[in-house]
């Protein structure tokens, strides 16, 4: 199964950049905290839309973000495949989605998730369990990262859409281990790893709130 493209990656990293600083004003921190090289998982707090272009055009590497099927919908199927953007079926145990999202990891790529699955509150409150199980089978190292500001509801001219030049907060923050340095995969190991991601999200949801005001 070939591993989805990095140079396509890059080429929605540069679309992504483009288009989120030409209709908005992103304010980016702390992005130097993603590792240079090797594998790495942004976790990204999920309220609105257009958290993950966001997040793709701002990251300092490209990202291959795993996105809920429905978004691949006529013309977007093959932009967002292109664009090295994995399809994963929230339904069921994508087995497909799951063999191409560690083989980012295995290749030394950034694989993106949202953990707490659908567009919420975008508090980290309920993750799932999807996170743990890549970072531990993985290896790599988490790197927590705050969208802020994307749900503004104030002057929006288009419905679902921030307002038009607003500010967008992007917060990133330090690399951390999901694992126990075991290596242990039971459902037990990854509860433990999903309590630990849970609290190192939210304190960094916390501090970069404080950090922007926001």
């Amino acid at each position: 199964m070939s591993v989805p493209s990095q140079r396509g990656a890059e080429t929605g990293r540069r679309i992504g950049v483009g288009l989120m600083y030409g209709l908005w004003k992103p304010r980016v921190l702390g992005a130097w905290k993603l590792p240079a090289h090797g594998p790495a998982i942004l976790a990204v707090n999920h309220s609105h839309n257009i958290d993950g272009p966001m997040v793709m055009g701002v990251s300092p590497r490209p990202t291959h973000f795993l996105i809920k099927k429905e978004a691949f919908i006529g013309p977007l199927d093959p932009f967002l495949t292109g664009i090295g953007q994995l399809k994963v079926d929230r339904q069921s145990a994508d087995r497909t989605a799951i063999t191409r999202a560690l083989g980012v990891l295995e290749a030394g790529g950034v694989l993106g998730i949202f953990p707490e699955g659908s567009r919420g509150d975008g508090d980290f409150a309920a993750l799932r369990a999807g996170l743990a199980y890549f970072a531990v089978r993985s290896g790599a190292p988490i790197v927590p990262v705050a969208v802020l500001g994307s749900s503004e509801r104030r002057g929006r001219l288009i419905k679902g859409l921030p307002p038009l030049r607003s500010r967008v907060d992007v917060v990133f923050g330090d690399p951390f281990e999901a694992g126990d340095g075991t290596g242990r995969r039971t459902r037990k190991a990854l509860d433990e790893a999903t309590e630990r991601i849970q609290k190192q999200l939210a304190g960094h949801l916390e501090n970069a709130r404080r950090l922007t005001g926001r």
